[in-house]
């Protein structure tokens, strides 16, 4: 049974409350792993040499699903894990992952997770990634997370990374490479409020002829919040990629859009779209005569914007 804070947690960062009834998971609470469950097709296992986990997804395995979040629900825990994702040719898996700190210390709570994909030919992969902090206390919440992906031939691969809200500081990493064929969607989506930082690097190489990438990042700032978003699309194939990112700016806040394109081949197609602007006021007054508070307002078109 799962006390009420990592229930809570759990909730914002997985969509469960408990251990998952079905399927495979992992669930790793202040820097250690307290509940595991493999199935036929899907086998977890803990990292002999460093704190993590493999998790290999057998060939041609459908409709599978796994979770493998982490909770930290103490002041002071620094929780570095390696988590390797082996999956099979032709299976079809969706991943949830995320993390989700309670601080109520004075002492900083950090959790890195460096997690490499090694997507087979012609499998399919939907991984989902939420971070979310709370508590009380003075002490900080960072969360860096570092991805690699390598993409196989006709592999397809969708992520969509979320920070919820209360995270301090975080740095993320992304790298990917794909081959023929291969599709890469990522989807960012982040809110910062008060003195948070946030920033996000991106490497997307298209190595295969028919490679194609979707890279969206949404975002929120506020207070005097400091975000930096800056990803490079790199076409060295016939290829095709687009990089978009659109931003609402609101009170002292800081926001970098520094999208990059290069291509390689004289084949590749590779577009960028960069957008920072306030919200837009006839959408606030449009609300406001439906009885709206103009914080109500604001908030119902974050919200819209950051789906």
């Amino acid at each position: 049974m799962m006390d009420e804070l990592l229930s809570g947690l759990l909730r914002s960062i997985a969509d469960i409350s408990d251990v998952p009834t079905v399927g495979a998971y992992n669930i790793r609470k202040d820097g250690e792993g307290i509940s595991r469950r493999s199935t036929e097709t899907v086998q977890i296992e803990p990292k002999a040499d460093k704190p993590g986990i493999d998790i290999r997804v057998a060939p041609f395995s459908k409709a599978e699903k796994v979770h493998i979040p982490v909770v930290i629900t103490k002041s002071g825990v620094n929780d570095l894990v390696y988590n390797d994702f082996y999956i099979g040719e032709g299976a079809d898996v969706e991943i949830v992952a995320g993390c989700g700190i309670h601080n109520s210390g004075c002492e900083t709570s950090e959790h890195d997770g460096i997690h490499r994909f090694f997507i087979g030919k012609g499998a399919k992969v939907r991984y989902v990634e939420k971070h979310y902090g709370e508590g009380d206390g003075t002490g900080g919440r960072i969360l860096n997370p570092t991805t690699v992906v390598e993409l196989g031939e006709n592999a397809v691969c969708e992520m969509e990374m979320v920070q919820i809200k209360g995270v301090d500081s975080t740095l993320r990493e992304t790298t990917a490479r794909l081959e023929k064929g291969a599709k890469l969607t990522v989807i960012e989506r982040l809110m910062t409020h008060g003195d948070q930082t946030a920033r996000s690097d991106m490497v997307i190489e298209l190595n295969g002829t028919g490679a194609a990438a979707q890279i969206i990042s949404r975002s929120v700032a506020k207070d005097q919040s400091d975000q930096v978003f800056n990803p490079r699309a790199v076409g060295n194939a016939m290829c095709h990629a687009h990089v978009q990112c659109d931003s609402i700016i609101m009170d002292r806040a800081h926001i970098r859009s520094i999208p990059e394109i290069a291509a390689n081949h004289c084949d590749a197609q590779i577009i960028h779209e960069a957008a920072i602007g306030r919200i837009n006021n006839d959408q606030l007054t449009k609300l406001r005569t439906l009885g709206l508070t103009e914080s109500e307002a604001e908030a119902v078109i974050i919200e819209g914007f950051l789906k």
